[in-house]
């Protein structure tokens, strides 16, 4: 049983993937609308954020868990047309953002009760640009890893959605924070998002920066996006007992890998997706980010980088500008 659902139509439009490929390989078409099944609500969707994985998704690496939509897209934002009848905490006409396992790219979209979040004065666009990033990195960088009060973290690919949200996040709970970018605009972006030590990895070696930074005493924490020969690297900037955080893998496993110094050092190399987590896990992510977080959104002390929106038609014209290179900011779909 559902409220309002019969007031609705029937149909909607939504982006598919006509076989594994480029971004010419996506279309629009027609689909139902999701049926709303207990602790769910069906979203109208204004704006969608776009994501590395729904790249994946989209070449044919990276499925929807069984359970998911298996139309793209991992966060929105939008209001509420529908609502089960178990869902007491929203109201139909609350305007929410979401994390989703699927379902982003079309005009309606279901969310669990429990992992939907309040847009207050977020606009939709800003609102469909920070739960992938938001819930990634709390659950790794603070639930996982604990990021404490004065200590240091290393995050490679500052400018990135992750990269911005992590150095946002590190500084807003008092960490020093230093982070690698590819160019001085870059440079400048992260000054602007309040990291401490910026290092353009382009004119220099991050591992000699970091190193003299922290007077040969190594970083507390490293955040990374990247992999590959980056791994080996982030085992020689740790401090003692330090904690590697794998959030993505852009460069792929490394080839080749000494595994001496996390032994020497005592560190911690751990890491997470986020897709994959039952609806009780991404829950618990959700009720911390209401109670520590949350507020420093609304109050305009974080905000989301917006990098370039596209309507829903365009989305071939979205994941092109994604693939053309390392992006400053988050692109955004919109619906109308």
């Amino acid at each position: 049983m559902t409220l309002n659902q019969q007031s609705l139509p029937t149909s909607m439009t939504v982006v598919d993937i006509i076989e594994p490929g480029g971004p010419e390989k996506l279309r629009l078409i027609d689909k139902p609308l999701p049926r709303v099944s207990a602790g769910y609500l069906l979203v109208k969707v204004e704006a969608a954020g776009v994501n590395r994985p729904d790249i994946f998704q989209r070449k044919g690496s990276y499925p929807p868990p069984a359970d998911a939509s298996p139309i793209m897209g991992l966060e929105i934002a939008g209001t509420i047309v529908a609502k089960a009848d178990d869902v007491d905490e929203w109201q139909i006409g609350d305007k929410i953002c979401g994390l989703v396992a699927g379902g982003g790219y079309a005009e309606y979209c279901l969310v669990h009760k429990n992992i939907a979040l309040p847009l207050g004065s977020l606009s939709f666009i800003e609102g469909a640009a920070i739960p992938e990033n938001l819930f990634t990195v709390w659950a790794n960088v603070f639930q996982i890893g604990k990021l404490k009060k004065d200590e240091t973290v290393l995050i490679h690919g500052g400018t990135s959605g992750i990269g911005s949200v992590a150095i946002m996040l590190a500084k807003a709970f008092g960490a020093k924070v230093l982070t690698t970018v590819g160019s001085e605009e870059k440079v400048d972006a992260a000054k602007r998002l309040g990291a401490d030590c910026i290092i353009n990895y382009k004119k220099g070696d991050f591992v000699e920066a970091t190193l003299n930074y922290t007077s040969s005493l190594g970083v507390d924490m490293v955040v990374d996006i990247i992999g590959g020969d980056y791994v080996a690297k982030n085992y020689q900037v740790a401090a003692k007992f330090g904690r590697i955080i794998q959030i993505g893998m852009m460069k792929g496993n490394p080839k080749e890998l000494n595994m001496m110094p996390l032994m020497v050092k005592r560190l911690t190399h751990t890491g997470s997706t986020m897709r994959s987590r039952t609806i009780e896990e991404k829950a618990l992510i959700a009720q911390e980010l209401k109670e520590q977080v949350w507020d420093l959104l609304l109050n305009g002390k974080m905000k989301p980088i917006i990098n370039k929106v596209y309507r829903l038609s365009q989305v071939k014209e979205a994941h092109e500008h994604m693939e053309s290179g390392d992006l400053i900011g988050k692109i955004v779909l919109l619906n109308n």
